[in-house]
């Protein structure tokens, strides 16, 4: 069974819980609030050009009921970076910081490791509104654990006009930098975003430590999945950094070949009570953290050692009538490979287990031949050993 993701502590729970009772706004206020910023981030997306947190409902429905679950999605890839190396201080960037939500999910996980020596970061954002509700909640949380050697500073700033790179940049080199769901609401009137927000990725990526570990998360929608694989692929064809996760490899993002295609995390999560009820209201189901990521960084560390015998679940598993089947993916491309139930063997009994983002191994993929032709379909026969080398 797979165990569920690291989830943000109930201090800080209790500390976005405690802001939210002093903004005073009914539950059926709240539940609108949610629907209305729910419709923003997936259908009516246009809509994201405003200053949407600048509006108190909003940003009320924001910070109880999307930063938790931001700030988990950002949780689950902070235990995915490599280990840290001991250093007197974490320096942090946060491009896009709303109100706080990539700062606050590091504050909490660099207090619950108890990591060696100061955290320092940086949040940039062009309102001063979010900045002040991302320090109340930063105030708060380090008051109620006693955190002395932690320090925030803000940088109010358009990102898209590069003013921020000065004064952000005093603090460089920086060993992580984070972009939780902001670069793609970068750009979005320019004749080319792919190539913009490369750019200023390239950007940032001068400012990242030799050893440090860049951070892009965005929705897990096709528009928004695919625009980042784009992303992704002008920065290795430029050679600009490399992927540690989740990509196995540096070719061609495979999702892009088909315009329906497109590739996202899904995590098993419990959510808080608080979120539960919101949902019971407005008939939402938020039991997994869905979304897309990329773990980027230079000096060539990946998150498993490149070989053609390993690939990534990208798809769930599906059991079909008779067999089990699921889309992998490494330098080879995506593939659909499954196991007749009647092949089960003690060799491939971790396939009854594969789950969309986990790091399988398999000895041998067969396919067959009919008329001249080979299956697009691999096959797991009995004796082929399959292992589940990092599950998701």
């Amino acid at each position: 069974m797979r165990s569920l993701n690291a989830t943000v502590s109930p201090l800080l729970l209790n500390a976005i819980s405690e802001l939210a009772e002093k903004e005073g706004i009914a539950f059926e206020r709240l539940a609108r609030a949610v629907s209305e910023l729910s419709l923003l981030f997936t259908k009516d997306r246009a809509g994201l050009r405003r200053r949407y947190l600048e509006e108190p409902a909003l940003a009320s429905a924001y910070l109880q009921y999307f930063l938790p679950v931001n700030l988990s999605k950002i949780r689950v890839l902070l235990n995915e970076m490599p280990a840290l190396e001991v250093r007197e201080q974490f320096s942090v960037l946060d491009l896009g910081s709303g109100p706080g939500t990539g700062a606050l999910a590091v504050l909490d996980w660099w207090h619950e490791r108890r990591v060696t020596g100061g955290l320092s970061i940086v949040a940039v954002d062009c309102s001063s509104v979010v900045h002040r509700q991302a320090k109340q909640l930063w105030d708060h949380y380090c008051r109620i654990v006693s955190i002395a050697d932690a320090s925030l500073r803000t940088c109010e700033s358009d990102i898209e006009r590069n003013a921020w790179l000065e004064q952000a940049g005093e603090g460089a080199p920086f060993d992580l930098i984070m972009l939780a769901n902001s670069l793609n609401e970068m750009y979005a009137d320019t004749k080319d975003p792919i190539a913009a927000r490369a750019d200023l990725v390239t950007e940032v990526l001068s400012l990242l430590a030799p050893q440090g570990t860049l951070m892009i998360v965005e929705p897990a929608l096709r528009e928004t999945s695919r625009a980042l694989h784009q992303v992704r692929d002008r920065l290795l064809q430029e050679k600009r950094c490399t992927v540690y996760s989740p990509c196995l490899h540096e070719k061609t993002c495979p999702a892009l070949v088909d315009p329906d295609d497109w590739c996202h995390e899904e995590r098993a999560w419990e959510p808080p009570v608080a979120i539960r009820q919101i949902d019971e209201e407005v008939g939402f189901i938020k039991d997994a953290l869905k979304f897309s990521y990329l773990l980027l960084r230079k000096d060539g560390k990946t998150i498993v050692e490149r070989r053609s015998d390993l690939y990534r679940v990208v798809s769930e598993l599906r059991e079909l009538k008779g067999e089990k089947r699921a889309w992998l993916c490494n330098e080879q491309g995506r593939q659909e490979v499954g196991r007749q139930d009647r092949l089960t063997s003690p060799q491939n009994t971790a396939l009854d287990h594969w789950h969309r983002g986990a790091i399988v191994q398999i000895e041998r993929i067969v396919r067959k031949e009919r008329g001249g032709k080979v299956s697009s379909l691999g096959r797991i026969e009995h004796g082929a050993s399959v292992q589940i080398i990092r599950p998701a």
